[in-house]
């Protein structure tokens, strides 16, 4: 997902051009360097990237400086793990949410939605997602919390320690200049 990698993108302050397409209809030049035409796309000189969850690890150890990543391999290791594991639990079910049928949709919400709650003492027991620094977990689940309200998952529904740490993740001045135009109308911003 392209908003993750935006969030590292001024995470780490890095100067970049963004540019938005319409995903059906990507244009020629993309399709040349990236013939499925997904995003996002990282073009840098002779470098062309296109998982976004490569690309952030990338952004992280190209621009070290704040780091992401915990620096010892066990650490990475296990980062990469619970990356997965969102991407496999969470992120599946919001796409099957958004791109389903109206009953498996509604399946996916209430798993999804349950999921969540069920996680609650991982999103209370420190400030950041499993952690006391912002990091690379943090920039994958900013996004799904974020899109929550537009499948109709209300974020206070889920409690206290879910709804703090989202709003923890809000105010960061990275997120919200990773916003795009139609990500800004989705939800409003904390103050």
């Amino acid at each position: 997902m392209s908003h993750c990698a935006r969030i590292v993108l001024h995470e780490k302050s890095i100067t970049a051009d963004i540019e938005y397409y319409d995903l059906s209809l990507p244009p020629e030049d993309l399709l040349e360097l990236n013939p499925n035409g997904t995003s996002p796309t990282l073009i840098e000189r002779d470098l062309v990237l296109y998982d976004a969850r490569i690309i952030m690890e990338y952004l992280d150890e190209r621009f070290p400086h704040p780091p992401l990543h915990q620096m010892d391999p066990v650490s990475r290791a296990n980062t990469r793990m619970i990356i997965k594991r969102i991407d496999q639990d969470w992120y599946q079910l919001l796409d099957e949410i958004l791109h389903s049928g109206e009953k498996k949709s509604a399946r996916a919400k209430k798993m999804l939605r349950e999921s969540l709650i069920a996680a609650t003492p991982i999103f209370g027991s420190r400030p950041y997602f499993m952690s006391d620094e912002f990091a690379l977990i943090d920039c994958v689940m900013a996004p799904l919390l974020w899109r929550l309200p537009t499948i109709g998952i209300d974020l206070s529904s889920l409690g206290d320690e879910i709804n703090a740490y989202a709003r923890r993740l809000f105010v960061r001045k990275a997120f919200k200049a990773s916003l795009s135009d139609v990500e800004k109308d989705m939800a409003e911003l904390p103050k």
